[in-house]
């Protein structure tokens, strides 16, 4: 029984991650005009480059979108590097609002 319940919270935790890192995408997609393969790729990448999770990557595009914080992604030292590198229109993303 407490195996199934561990493996039943894993899987809670993955839906939910899952969830967020779509939400992002779409926020991605939404502000930035991005594609949403290419708006998962940014966030992949800042993932990869930065060493944090994709779903911390995802809540911190979350939280900016809501006004909670700004983007804090720095990628090779350029916060808009991972954006440029999937829209090359990008000069610079704002905050939504």
């Amino acid at each position: 029984m407490a195996r199934l319940e561990r493996e039943n919270a894993q899987l809670r935790r993955a839906v939910d991650s899952h969830a967020m890192v779509e939400q992002a995408v779409g926020v991605l997609a939404a502000v930035c005009g991005l594609e949403p393969a290419a708006g998962f790729e940014v966030l992949r990448e800042v993932s990869q480059r930065t060493d944090i999770t994709l779903h911390t990557a995802a809540d911190g595009v979350l939280d900016w979108a809501l006004k909670r914080k700004p983007l804090q992604v720095s990628v090779d030292g350029d916060p808009q590097a991972a954006l440029r590198r999937h829209w090359h229109a990008v000069d610079d993303v704002d905050r939504p609002g």
